[in-house]
This record gives C-alpha cells, sequence and structure tokens, in this order.
C-alpha cells in the first residue's frame, strides 16, 4: 500500500545524506560558538533575555517571532517578546492556564506543538493563538540556578519546525539559561557591592555629624549618636539624611525636646 501524501512528507523531510548530516552539524557547531559570544556580552538579564529571542528568530530558519516566559513569586511572567502579537497570544496562554510554554515550565520538558489549530492538548490557546496567526509552537525549558522558564518559539506555518531547527533550540535554550544566570549573578554582586558602598558612605556622613556634634557641645560619641537617631525617629526620616542635613548646613537637627545643657548631660 502506498504512503498517504502525510507521510511521504514526512519520509522526504525525514532522510538526510550523509553529505547534509555533516553539514548539519557543521553549522550546529557554528551555531553554538556564535551564539554563546553573542548572549555572554549581554550586560544585564533584561538584556540578556532580548537578546535571546532576537537570537531565536535570526538563528532558527522557522521560527518567526520568540518569547520568554519566567515564573516568579507572583505567577508567570512575560520578560521578553519580538512583537506585540506574541505578546497577546502568551498573555492569552497565561489567562487560559493551557498551553506548551506553561507545560514546560511546570514539567521541565520540550513540547512541540506542528499545528495549534488542530492540536488536542490545548484546544482552547490553541484556536486562540491560531487565529493571531501562529499555527506552530516549540516551547523549551529554561533552567538554571534556581529560575525556571520557557523559551517560545512561534513559527506562522504549521510543521515549521524540523529536526535541525528544534535542536538549534535546544542548544539557544541550554545557552541562555546559563547566559541569564551569569547576567543574575552579575547583578547580584554588583547590587552587594551598590549596598556596601552605600552602607559606607553611611558610616562616613554619620561619623562626620558625630564629630561636629561632639566638637560643638562638648559630648560623647555616644551621646552625638543618641541626638541623630532621636532626630531620625521625630522627623520621620533616614539617620543617614539626618546626619547629611547637618553636615551640609550645620544646623542641629530637631529632636522635639529641647537639648540639654552640658551640664545636664555630665551629671
Amino acid at each position: 500500500m502506498l504512503a498517504s501524501e502525510k507521510d511521504q512528507r514526512v519520509v522526504v523531510s525525514s532522510y538526510e545524506s550523509p553529505t547534509t548530516g555533516a553539514d548539519s552539524a557543521s553549522q550546529l557547531t557554528a551555531h553554538f560558538s556564535e551564539t554563546a559570544r553573542a548572549l555572554f556580552s549581554g550586560a544585564s538579564v533584561e538584556a540578556t533575555l532580548f537578546r535571546v529571542v532576537d537570537l531565536a528568530v535570526a538563528t532558527i530558519e522557522g521560527c518567526d517571532f520568540a518569547s520568554i516566559f519566567l515564573a516568579e513569586e507572583d505567577g508567570v511572567r512575560i520578560r521578553a517578546h519580538t512583537d506585540p502579537v506574541v505578546a497577546e497570544v502568551d498573555a492569552y496562554q497565561r489567562s487560559s492556564g493551557e498551553g506548551p510554554c506553561l507545560d514546560a515550565i511546570a514539567k521541565g520538558s520540550t513540547f512541540y506543538a506542528e499545528d495549534l489549530r488542530l492540536d488536542p492538548r490545548w484546544p482552547r490557546f490553541g484556536l486562540e493563538a491560531a487565529e493571531k496567526g501562529m499555527r506552530s509552537l516549540l516551547a523549551l525549558p529554561l533552567a538554571s540556578n534556581g529560575t525556571l522558564g520557557a523559551l517560545n518559539l512561534y513559527a506562522v506555518y504549521p510543521r515549521a519546525f524540523g529536526a535541525v531547527d528544534r535542536a538549534r533550540g535546544l542548544i539557544l535554550a541550554s545557552l541562555a539559561g546559563l547566559a541569564c544566570s551569569t547576567a543574575q549573578s552579575h547583578a547580584d554582586e554588583e547590587r552587594r557591592a551598590g549596598n556596601l558602598h552605600a552602607a559606607l558612605d553611611s558610616r562616613e556622613v554619620i561619623g562626620q555629624a558625630q564629630g561636629i556634634l561632639m566638637e560643638r557641645e562638648r559630648i560623647t560619641a555616644d551621646q552625638a549618636f543618641d541626638i541623630l537617631r532621636r532626630a531620625s525617629q521625630h522627623l520621620n526620616v533616614k539617620l543617614r539624611e539626618v546626619a547629611q542635613g547637618l553636615v551640609d548646613t550645620g544646623e542641629r537637627p530637631r529632636t522635639g525636646s529641647p537639648p540639654e545643657s552640658p551640664e545636664n548631660r555630665r551629671a
């Protein structure tokens, strides 16, 4: 019995000569290196996410649009996309509570919808996506350093992602997870460094303010700090701001009570 037209298409599309296979492997290796260089040059987590979706469209032949979901404390959020129509489709996936991208995050596996209009796994989302012009969807999990997410590759044609495209998608998703983790670690390190510098600056300003009060009112360091603390509570501003005001203006901060005389302080 002759194979059906659909079966014939599958057989033809899945056949590769030895030369074709070697060329594909060479192309994948080249894409791996180029993609790695591009991804790990991102300056921030946000920049890295947008670089991922742009690279997906540029390097995966069947991909027309791309987006990224990340699982956060308040639910799944769309963090990057290449076109507003993708954001609309992704938003419906979230509101309907079904779709390949949500399953990719929940189960940590790749999900491929060859034709969203006909796929019985996600009937509501599939029809809505097809109405928006999306017929194929390849959802690849992103998991690195405790962050869960999915790289979502959309195509306007059914059965758009062949074996090579799916392999490239897996490589991109793996690199994207590592790149996002690296960018997040870099951002955390910068934030810690910023907090440290801010803390050191605060200590310096508070120390200067204490010195002014000690010299002017002939009091101890603890007494000077107590004045700053009470002023912070009275004015409802941070201690550092109270200290900075004293350093900048030379005016004694208000504490809500008249200043004590040096004799009373020593008593």
